[in-house]
């Protein structure tokens, strides 16, 4: 479900599968093996947030915002709908941890929807200014489009981190 962004006072939540474009804060919650993508433009202080849950789509057209593939085309296309220029855009990502280390590697779905989200993201040219991705511990970030494109991280473990 793509969330529009009215208020900059409400931070809107983007769930699971969910994305959401605007200028104000936006926030996924709970990222375990899921990963945060934020597609940001600093000329325009806009952006999108994506809660990918999944690395590929297979095709489907439903919810976007949950497979790798299927969210950066959706974010792109709003933003540059939006006025903005793809060459503007800069992407980060959170999240993508190992949360079952009994699982054998091919399962580790964390690493499989980094590893899509990093392909996916060079061939449309969009550069990844920062990451807090991977390890062991889940994390919830909040974006801040009219900041900068800041990026706040609490960690499961109580750490903060900034991208």
């Amino acid at each position: 479900m793509e969330k529009n962004q009215n208020d900059w006072n409400q931070v809107v939540i983007v769930g699971i599968g969910d994305h959401a474009v605007g200028p104000g804060p936006m926030s996924s919650i709970g990222l375990g093996s899921c990963v945060g993508l934020v597609i940001h433009d600093s000329e325009k202080c806009i952006g999108g947030l994506a809660h990918v849950m999944l690395p590929d789509s297979g095709g489907r057209t439903e919810r976007p915002g949950k497979f790798a593939d299927t969210a950066i085309d959706a974010l792109v296309t709003i933003l540059v709908g939006q006025g903005c220029r793809k060459t503007a855009l800069v992407a980060k990502m959170v999240g993508g941890a190992a949360m079952f280390k009994t699982l054998s590697e091919n399962l580790n779905i964390g690493e499989r929807n980094i590893t899509a989200i990093k392909e996916n993201l060079k061939q449309k040219n969009i550069p990844i200014k920062a990451e807090c991705v991977g390890g062991s511990v889940g994390r919830t970030l909040t974006y801040y489009p009219s900041d900068g494109g800041k990026v706040v991280i609490k960690l499961a473990d109580g750490k903060k981190n900034e991208i």
